[in-house]
């Protein structure tokens, strides 16, 4: 019962072979490979025009080096309080942004909305050259709540920070689960609804390592090779990043994975409710959070289930009754429908 991470699960099975097969001879490093110039003309032809790819091996290294590349270092980037890249990255984006901002907008469900970025922005900077200069949104999808961006609502946000001289930069960590969900192409989930650059994570999908900086414009990624290699983060076996992304991306696989995860996410949630255990947000991705109470979490604990407990200010303190816990529970491609109904089992009452 692993319900702690989507990290947490192995490789899937189609990646792992493809990097045994890749393992076979010998290959050029650091990008001059053919495993890596097929997946560039694949990512084209994914995203339905030309585009510029950088291949990294940590979402971290995806996320910081993509907004140093789109902010000046007097800039600011604009992201939702839980973002990832202001949370759990350690500041990363103003290390490698020589000194970039991130400033941390709330939002319902994890998700920011025009009005409060048009006020952040009206609130923070205006006074040049004392104050920050708004260089970048960042958005999540999926989001850290598991919930997920429309296409429209990416459009809305997106039109603002154009309006506003920003570029608009996408987390997709998880965006094959929310591409998976929304039913839609890749082109009308960024770029057409005025994404600039994606971070397109496959390792919570099912890869071993493997994350790609995906500029829409090639001409915006000028000097995007320096600066990778400058940051460390230009692997010499590049070959065995890109192999993982030519089997990912091979056939829908990638989507065929993220809708399992998906689909074991909503199987879970419904189970819950079905014992007056509510979601706390709109299951939409893999992520489920839930209020346990605490002789629950104990029981359930006990008999091995894995996944965390959320200690944060997130949420009110108030929706943290005492003797309840906020929990987080998250399904992968490995995730199986007898490992969802024996945690339900646990569950239930007896």
């Amino acid at each position: 019962m692993e319900f702690a991470s989507d990290n947490a699960a192995g490789v899937a099975p189609a990646i792992l072979d493809a990097l045994v097969h890749a393992n076979a001879g010998f290959a050029i490093a650091y990008g001059d490979d053919s495993s890596t110039q097929r997946l560039e003309r694949r990512f084209s032809e994914l995203f339905e025009r030309d585009v510029a790819v950088f291949l990294v091996s940590t979402g971290t290294a995806a996320n910081a080096l993509a907004l140093a590349h789109v902010s000046p270092p007097w800039g600011a980037v604009l992201c939702h309080t839980e973002a990832h890249a202001i949370v759990h990255e350690c500041g990363a984006p103003e290390f490698f942004g020589g000194g970039l901002r991130l400033i941390a907008i709330e939002g319902e469900g994890c998700k920011l909305k025009p009005q409060t970025v048009e006020a952040a922005l009206d609130r923070h900077f205006g006074l040049r050259p004392h104050q920050l200069v708004p260089a970048a949104l960042s958005l999540t999808q999926a989001s850290e709540f598991g919930t997920v961006y429309q296409a429209n609502e990416i459009a809305a946000l997106a039109a603002l920070a154009h309006d506003r001289g920003m570029a608009v930069h996408m987390d997709g960590a998880r965006f094959a689960n929310a591409v998976a969900r929304l039913g839609v192409t890749p082109a009308e989930a960024t770029w057409r609804a005025g994404v600039d650059v994606l971070s397109f994570g496959a390792t919570k999908g099912g890869a071993l390592a493997a994350e790609a900086v995906v500029f829409f414009d090639p001409a915006r990624a000028a000097a995007m090779a320096e600066r990778r290699k400058r940051g460390g983060h230009l692997i010499s076996k590049h070959r065995f990043i890109a192999t993982q992304f030519e089997a990912f991306l091979a056939d829908d696989e990638w989507l065929r994975l993220a809708a399992h995860a998906n689909r074991m996410a909503d199987r879970l949630a419904a189970h819950l409710a079905g014992v007056k255990l509510v979601p706390m947000w709109p299951v939409e991705a893999n992520i489920v959070f839930v209020l346990l109470p605490q002789v629950l979490h104990e029981r359930l604990q006990a008999a091995g289930a894995h996944y965390y407990v959320i200690h944060t200010d997130r949420t009110d303190p108030t929706t943290v009754p005492s003797g309840y816990v906020l929990v987080r529970l998250v399904t992968s491609f490995a995730t199986t429908e007898s490992s969802v109904d024996k945690f339900i089992a646990l569950v239930k009452p007896t």
